[in-house]
């Protein structure tokens, strides 16, 4: 079978793809009714062998609620009123968050607050508290 390519370095071999073709909904005319125009992929993404551990991981963590406890994910478009316009669509959304998983985030290093962000913060919580401390009531002493 082809391979997909997502990336340069990254691609999916086809037979790990299936589709479903369903009736659309929304207008259309007749042809809503007669011709199954909206499409169903679905990916799984714990049975690929094209995608390294740790961009399942992510994908997983992106793919949310379109992700299956089976760990497939299933995509449905049907936007278009042609069959291989949605199913372009729904392997292109696939792609997509693909690609977005393959981005590896940089790992954040933990810092400490400059002295002048410390007495900025602490400057602005004194000029705050004089201001609320000027609408209290005076005192009848």
């Amino acid at each position: 079978m082809a391979r997909l390519p997502i990336t340069d370095q990254l691609s999916i071999d086809e037979s790990e793809l299936s589709e479903r073709f369903v009736l659309s909904s929304g207008p259309g005319g007749q042809n809503v009714n007669k011709v199954s125009t909206a499409v169903e992929l679905r990916f799984s993404v714990r049975e690929s062998n094209s995608l390294p551990e740790g961009l399942k991981t992510r994908l997983a963590r992106l793919a949310g609620a379109r992700m299956t406890h089976d760990g497939v994910i299933v995509i449905s478009a049907q936007k278009y009123r042609s069959q291989q316009r949605n199913r372009e669509d729904a392997q292109a959304r696939l792609f997509e968050l693909i690609r977005a998983a393959a981005e590896v985030p940089k790992r954040r290093r933990a810092t400490r607050p400059t002295l002048a962000s410390k007495e900025r913060r602490l400057t602005a919580k004194s000029v705050r508290s004089g201001t609320k401390s000027m609408r209290a009531r005076p005192d009848h002493d």
